[in-house]
């Protein structure tokens, strides 16, 4: 893995995190969005602009890639970098749960 897509995605924005999360099964923008509202119990929500310009960047720096189009939706599906990535930033945040329990 480059040192640009460390430095950029490790931490990682709450909205990488589930996009990538969400990928993990091929999936289109909306169908993310919707996944992502009854993760968090609507909680997080993202709006269209964030989604797509996530969406396009992460293609870009090949995280995730373009698999079919179905009934005019893009569906993508994370890339093995994209994997590696997803995997990265959950040890940190275990690390850091971890490190909360034992400093409590």
């Amino acid at each position: 893995m480059n040192q640009h897509i460390k430095k950029v995605y490790v931490p990682m924005t709450e909205t990488a995190f589930y996009i990538l999360l969400c990928l993990k099964q091929p999936n289109h923008g909306y169908g993310i969005v919707q996944a992502v509202e009854r993760m968090t119990g609507g909680e997080i929500r993202l709006a269209p602009g964030t989604m797509y310009g996530s969406l396009a960047k992460m293609e870009k720096d090949d995280l995730i890639r373009f698999i079919r189009e179905e009934d005019k939706r893009k569906i993508y599906q994370i890339t093995d970098l994209g994997t590696e990535v997803l995997q990265m930033e959950l040890k940190r945040i275990e690390r850091l749960y971890r490190n909360a329990q034992e400093g409590l």
